[in-house]
């Protein structure tokens, strides 16, 4: 029988989240939506591993002080991922979603 380790601190939040983007309390957004994670999925992943400091997009206009400081951060080491920003269709990608719903 295989060992498996509870608070892996190696698995991604999306694997250990039972919700997906639909329905009531999802813990995601849909491509449209701009990805990333919902409140209810920062609370539900917060609450399996305690200690954790995730936390949602900043998506105001103008941030100040420490928000501020993380959308920068985000936004200089998101737009340095490889891959497209638009899918062969024309549509932009879940990257390029992420990118605008933080206003970089």
């Amino acid at each position: 029988m295989a060992y498996k380790q509870q608070n892996n601190p190696f698995i991604s939040p999306i694997q250990q989240s039972n919700k997906r983007t639909k329905g009531k309390g999802r813990h995601f957004r849909t491509d449209e939506e701009g990805a990333g994670m919902t409140e209810a999925g920062v609370k539900s992943y917060r609450s399996q591993n305690p200690g954790s400091k995730l936390k949602t997009a900043v998506t105001e206009k103008n941030p100040t002080g420490r928000r501020a400081a993380r959308r920068r951060s985000f936004c200089a080491r998101f737009r340095g991922m490889k891959g497209p920003m638009k899918k062969p269709n024309g549509k932009p990608t879940r990257k390029a979603r992420a990118l605008s719903r933080w206003n970089c």
